[in-house]
């Protein structure tokens, strides 16, 4: 089975306000601001930084009962979650069940554009909250 990692995809970050972060992010460090999206779904503002390959997300939740709401009142600003793009999501998933890994998402839910995503339970991977994205081919 092919379940080769491609690549860290992003690192996703919450924040309380987006122009803050931006301050950081985009203004001292002098990350572009590739661009922003409002998500209703997820009840979220991202801003979207490219590094290489990869991208900084930073998340603002615009809804205090959300998920991302909830995350920010109880452990505030920081760290949510790494993603990592791989090749074949279904086997990275029966590898990781096979190694006794807990998932959030043992069947992997599909974005928009065709993304497909799932969750590693943060108590397998050291307290990270772990992402992999599988993109359909382009």
């Amino acid at each position: 089975k092919h379940t080769m990692i491609k690549r860290i995809d992003h690192v996703a970050i919450v924040v309380e306000d987006l122009d803050n972060a931006l301050g950081f992010w985009r203004d001292a460090l002098g990350l572009p601001l590739a661009k922003t999206e409002e998500n209703p779904g997820e009840a979220v503002d991202i801003a979207f930084l490219p590094v290489g390959q990869s991208e900084i997300e930073l998340l603002k939740p615009t809804d205090p009962e959300s998920g991302i709401g909830q995350y920010l009142a109880k452990k505030g600003q920081g760290m949510h979650h790494v993603c990592m793009e791989v090749e074949d999501i279904d086997a990275m998933i029966a590898r990781l069940l096979e190694h006794g890994v807990r998932m959030i998402n043992e069947e992997p839910r599909v974005r928009e554009e065709g993304t497909r995503y799932a969750f590693v339970h943060p108590k397998s991977a050291g307290g990270v909250l772990v992402e992999l994205y599988e993109v359909p081919a382009k």
